[in-house]
């Protein structure tokens, strides 16, 4: 289970950019939710831990366990859909004890973990349609189940995620682009579709955001309220901010315009304290810890880790994307959090251990010639 390590091969900057950005995280959500803040600040320390730890264990021994990890993924999903705690009109939380958790958080990194260790059992045979085939089934089944939540911000995001996995395993590009010829008009046909007064394919909460998208002054006092409120507060802040806890009577914080401000919109919190200078810092953190992530696939000693490894980096860039692309209006909104900067503990855990096996990955890199 434990190798031998060079301390030379522990990847610094890595766990660095990810303790910076959780701790603007936690700084963030002080102003947000000052009640949070402790609880915030223990996630850190606790996932920081949970990583070191992890970094340690060797992944190849891990992955044995991937049916395991598969089949419990799909237990807690399937836990969710029938005895989880409803909020907001989705039920996606599971209430064990006294513990509440999100599982469509720990599936994302249960997924890139099975398959990491699926793919490369089968990598010679992975551009064939038996196992292209098994893939898209095995991602199908937990992707309804947490569309069904509903949450179908999470489930685009396991659907880049999966299309990261299986260009990160080999995939063929000539297989890539088939499957685009026909997912890109598929997709068009599906939304133009779900728009549809009467459509059941997705709720009527969902439709009305992305109308809201499209015609944002008809739904001004309504499903795009929060976003241009947000767009207002990040452009308030302008080069410097207005400061920390400021008390600043044109601060859309401090007058609660901004609705789940320590969550879904965190971003908006930062860029009207700390203007444009940290709304930078952030997006360069997230762009950086997503590269390094890349840079540690491309060093991997065997396809698993290349998978792991450009599975999380995608994740954070993708997940980072689409949470500041809400806040600043550029696409439909979605509940996604800011990864390692949003309040919310089981998605920070699950991140934090996905990094440290990003660490392991890179601490059993293949080892380059002087």
């Amino acid at each position: 289970m434990f190798k031998r390590y060079r301390i030379r091969d522990y990847d610094f900057k890595l766990v660095l950019m990810v303790l910076a950005l959780s701790i603007i995280g936690v700084i963030a959500i002080g102003s947000a939710e000052e009640s949070l803040q402790s609880r915030q600040l223990a996630g850190v320390i606790a996932g920081a831990f949970v990583m070191v730890v992890i970094s340690f264990f060797d992944y190849t021994m891990l992955l044995k366990l991937n049916w395991l990890m598969y089949a419990a993924n799909l237990v807690l999903l399937v836990a969710v859909w029938q005895l989880g705690e409803d909020s907001h009109g989705a039920q996606r939380w599971l209430q064990i004890g006294g513990l509440q958790f999100q599982p469509s958080e720990t599936a994302k990194i249960l997924l890139i973990l099975f398959f990491a260790q699926f793919i490369m059992k089968h990598k010679e045979q992975l551009n064939t349609i038996r196992i292209v085939s098994s893939c898209v089934v095995m991602i199908a089944v937990p992707w309804f189940l947490v569309f069904k939540q509903p949450d179908l911000s999470t489930s685009i995001v396991i659907l880049a995620m999966f299309c990261i996995i299986m260009f990160a395993g080999g995939l063929s590009l000539k297989v890539v682009f088939g499957a685009l010829a026909v997912a890109i008009p598929a997709a068009a046909l599906v939304i133009s579709l779900a728009l549809q007064p009467g459509s059941e394919l997705i709720t009527s909460n969902q439709r009305h955001r992305i109308l809201a998208f499209v015609n944002p002054e008809e739904y001004a006092s309504t499903y795009a309220y929060q976003q241009l409120k947000s767009v207002t507060a990040i452009a308030s802040g302008q080069l410097e901010g207005k400061g920390y806890k400021n008390n600043a009577i044109t601060s859309l914080k401090n007058g609660n315009f901004l609705s789940e401000a320590e969550t879904d919109l965190i971003f908006s919190v930062i860029g009207e304290e700390f203007g444009f200078k940290g709304s930078v810092v952030v997006i360069v953190l997230l762009f950086a810890i997503a590269i390094e992530c890349v840079s540690v696939a491309r060093k991997a000693k065997d396809v698993a880790g290349t998978i792991i490894a450009a599975g999380m980096g995608g994740l954070v860039a993708f997940q980072g994307f689409f949470n500041i692309g809400v806040a600043t209006f550029i696409l439909p909104t979605t509940g996604l959090t800011l990864p390692f900067v949003s309040y919310g503990l089981t998605s920070l855990m699950s991140l934090f251990a996905g990094m440290g096996f990003v660490l392991n990955v890179r601490l059993q890199a293949k080892k380059t010639k002087l």
